[in-house]
């Protein structure tokens, strides 16, 4: 069947390994998922591409949120995030994740993550389109890394877990309906782990676009893998772009979180006007899909490649104080965040769609589970409510090691997976397809989109379908092919729904549509 496998194999002939649980991505789902099952006793395998630390959890600067305020409640998070979602929210999934999350927030308080406070208490901030001061954060301006830190060291010591760096997965094992491992790539060498169940933790797509803030990871391979053993995607045209990226030539991207504009920094075009008022009540706290096109709509009237954002106004010794990552960083670059206006333009963030699953992680496949922001459930719907992506990765992955716990362990015999019938890999100049890739991506399928460019795109994708009949040539090229098939989803999704909602804008559809409050699901 053309496409289904990356490469040829043979399990029987492959080294293997049999765990309770395969986790694959070591962001906060994964690791979150890990330890929880790790502490029932169970055996865990946790297969990451690159080292523990390359993960979006890692850069999250923001923070997490939860109604743990006192004038706050899961109540008030819920609305706010059904207003962010534009229509498209699970509202069974919001109430799960306002409801649950609290307590996953205070497990990690427990494991010993150090969250900053004032007076003794926690110290919220707030963040856009959020209604209550709830957003926890640590050492100011780097609470992914706390907890990135905090969730490493608590998995390496449970002694049933173990972690596998540089462990590629290829590809999911899947016969008739039932997912019973991964083949993953470990150096040059094929093999095989078996799982009672399989968890994809591996995370976004942002590097399909020319600027993101994702770590290079994040090449969508999760997403195919899913896709092509047979797994649902939903919502495949919600990607989320970040609207204050910072934008200097020779410089790589770097988030400048939205905590700041929710400590009061405002946002400029070049002639130096506030502009955000004139585009939502909120200004510059407004959802980012509006800002993010707000921000689009300046830079193409000043013809400026970027905005700015100022911070100026605000007490220089509090800013540093509070923000001391972005702080540095712009420092580096010879900015002063006190002083100096900021160059900032939007970036490919995060995605809201994914491998569809339900409240309990569970995907079209059985044995085959999914969370954090490779996974879909409807919680984030048509655009994530910030710092709410964090707080995902704990809820749904708690959850899933809870149904693997109440479930059945599976047929005791496995089958035998092959792949016989691909061709040798063809030449290929990978980085220079990648390249492509990533042009026609942030041209044609970005923030703002229309019919001809998504058909551009998609004729782009066509002139590569020939590779499903080849063998992929190393890790460089398995992710490529990855990136490739994925960006033809978010595409073919994108030119199915005819209407603008949350992060997918259509310049001639630039109106939501109530016939569209439904979601699109793909499926090979």
């Amino acid at each position: 069947m053309s496409g289904r496998y990356l490469v040829n194999f043979d399990s029987r002939r492959l080294p293997q390994e049999s765990w309770d649980l395969v986790v694959l991505g070591s962001g906060i789902a994964g690791l979150y998922t890990a330890h929880a099952a790790g502490r029932r006793g169970w055996r865990v395998v946790v297969l990451t591409k690159h080292g523990v630390e390359d993960s979006s959890t890692d850069r999250a600067q923001g923070g997490i949120a939860a109604a743990l305020g006192s004038s706050d409640s899961p109540e008030l998070h819920y609305q706010d995030t059904i207003a962010a979602g534009a229509g498209l929210c699970d509202r069974d999934a919001v109430r799960v994740l306002v409801n649950e999350g609290p307590e996953r927030v205070r497990e990690l308080m427990e494991m010993g993550a150090r969250f900053d406070r004032e007076n003794g208490r926690l110290a919220l901030t707030r963040e856009g389109a959020h209604s209550r001061r709830r957003i926890l954060h640590a050492a100011g301006d780097a609470t992914g890394a706390e907890i990135q830190r905090v969730l490493s060291l608590a998995v390496r010591q449970l002694p049933g877990v173990e972690v596998r760096e540089n462990h590629f997965a290829v590809d999911l094992l899947v016969h008739e309906g039932r997912c019973y491992g991964v083949l993953a790539l470990a150096g040059e060498r094929l093999k095989v782990f078996w799982g009672r169940a399989v968890v994809l933790a591996t995370g976004g797509l942002g590097q399909l676009f020319e600027v993101s803030t994702n770590p290079e990871v994040a090449t969508g391979d999760g997403m195919a893998m899913a896709y092509r053993a047979g797994a649902e995607l939903m919502d495949m045209e919600f990607v989320q772009f970040h609207p204050t990226v910072l934008s200097l030539p020779g410089a790589p991207p770097f988030l400048i979180s939205e905590a700041v504009r929710g400590e009061g920094a405002i946002l400029r075009n070049a002639r130096g006007e506030r502009f955000m008022p004139r585009y939502h009540r909120l200004a510059e706290l407004a959802p980012r899909d509006v800002v993010v096109r707000a921000i689009l709509a300046e830079m193409e009237q000043t013809g400026v490649p970027h905005v700015y954002l100022d911070l100026s106004h605000l007490d220089p010794e509090a800013v540093r104080q509070r923000f001391p990552n972005i702080t540095r960083t712009c420092a580096a670059y010879g900015l002063d965040i006190t002083k100096d206006l900021l160059p900032v333009a939007p970036a490919a963030h995060y995605m809201m769609g994914g491998v569809k699953t339900n409240l309990h992680g569970e995907t079209s496949i059985e044995g085959l589970y999914a969370c954090g922001e490779v996974a879909c459930q409807g919680v984030h719907g048509a655009n994530r409510l910030a710092s709410n992506s964090l707080l995902d990765g704990l809820v749904f992955g708690g959850r899933i090691v809870e149904r693997v716990a109440g479930s059945p362990a599976g047929p005791a015999r496995r089958p035998e997976f092959s792949c016989r019938e691909l061709e040798e890999a063809p030449p290929l100049d990978v980085g220079d397809l990648r390249r492509r890739l990533k042009r026609v991506m942030s041209r044609h399928v970005g923030p703002v989109r229309d019919a001809r460019g998504l058909e551009e795109a998609l004729s782009f994708f066509a002139q590569w379908s020939f590779l499903e009949k080849h063998q992929a040539a190393g890790v460089e090229e398995m992710e490529l092919r990855n990136m490739l098939l994925v960006g033809q989803l978010v595409a073919q999704a994108a030119l199915l729904r005819t209407e603008s909602r949350g992060g997918h804008y259509r310049l001639d559809y630039p109106a939501p549509r109530d016939i569209w409050l439904k979601h699109i699901i793909l499926r090979r």
